[in-house]
């Protein structure tokens, strides 16, 4: 089983469930200087990528990236950014939107579960299973719609079996060699405001803005509170969540490539060795490959 150590950082949800996001900030503590955020984010990308050759080699465990936000946070940039180092063929990414009629007549893992990543790769969820203790808490209809045999979206007992199931499955997950970090992008209500202005305002983002984003706005604290829930009771040694402040793009997305390298680093990872069968054919190789000279 993988060390259950979580990556150390400031923005570490607390494993002991004593997290109250009142006390989360949504901004850096001081002011940042953007040219030097964007150095320091380029550095990262290239150690990132340089550990995922390692992980992909040494193929004893995968690293599984959820991430969470409300609407304009900056997942999706957030995710291109952190991981643009990384080889393509070693990463999946998965973005988990309305679930399917198949889907709905599944258990709520079910849907993720098919795309963990496998030993030797980085899995990245864009939203995850957390959206059903999330949007389907704030939304009781689509629990409704999910016909689960006596289930009952003011039932409070209903909840907490949800994130007992999520707690027991990421476990699991953690003993079978999967490295879990969670990032929460913690954007304020004004920042967010702001954000919907400019896909508004801004012709090259109004393919961005959907009329659905202000009505769901209109859900704030509901969200607020399940997302305070949800990271108390599941946050733990074996799968933490990060409370990232992402009023701040540039500052946000170095924030998460930090822990993403720290959590790398932490790994046991190496090569593989060389089989002796087949390092006693090198020097014939060698030899025979120089024999050949350039050009040939």
């Amino acid at each position: 089983m993988q060390p259950i150590h979580p990556t150390p950082s400031r923005w570490l949800v607390p494993t002991d469930g004593s997290f109250r996001l009142e006390q989360a900030t949504t901004s850096p503590p001081q002011p940042q200087d953007e040219d030097t955020l964007e150095k320091r984010l380029k550095v990262l990308q290239e150690e990132i990528g340089d550990r995922q050759d390692l992980l992909y080699a040494d193929g004893r465990f995968a690293l599984l990236l959820i991430f969470q936000a409300m609407d304009a946070a900056g997942k999706d940039g957030t995710i291109r950014r952190v991981l643009a180092g990384i080889n393509p063929a070693g990463i999946m990414v998965h973005s988990f939107k309305k679930p399917s009629s198949e889907e709905v007549t599944h258990d709520f893992l079910w849907r993720t579960t098919r795309r963990l990543p496998r030993r030797g790769m980085v899995g990245v969820f864009n939203r995850s299973h957390y959206e059903e203790i999330l949007v389907v808490r704030v939304h009781p209809e689509f629990l409704e719609a999910q016909e689960i045999p006596d289930a009952r979206a003011d039932d409070p007992e209903f909840w907490a079996g949800r994130m007992a199931s999520i707690r027991d499955h990421e476990a699991h997950l953690a003993r079978s060699g999967t490295v879990i970090r969670k990032f929460f992008l913690n954007v304020s209500r004004e920042e967010q405001r702001q954000r919907f202005l400019d896909r508004l305002d801004e012709p090259d983002k109004n393919w961005k803005f959907s009329p659905g984003d202000v009505v769901e706005r209109g859900y704030w604290d509901a969200y607020q509170a399940a997302y305070e829930e949800a990271l108390r009771e599941t946050s733990r040694p074996w799968a933490p969540w990060y409370a990232i402040p992402a009023d701040d793009k540039d500052f946000m997305r170095v924030a998460v490539a930090e822990i993403v390298l720290a959590t790398l680093k932490s790994l046991p990872l190496r090569f593989p060795p060389v089989a002796e069968e087949n390092r006693a054919h090198f020097g014939e190789m060698r030899d025979r490959l120089m024999a050949e000279g350039p050009g040939d």
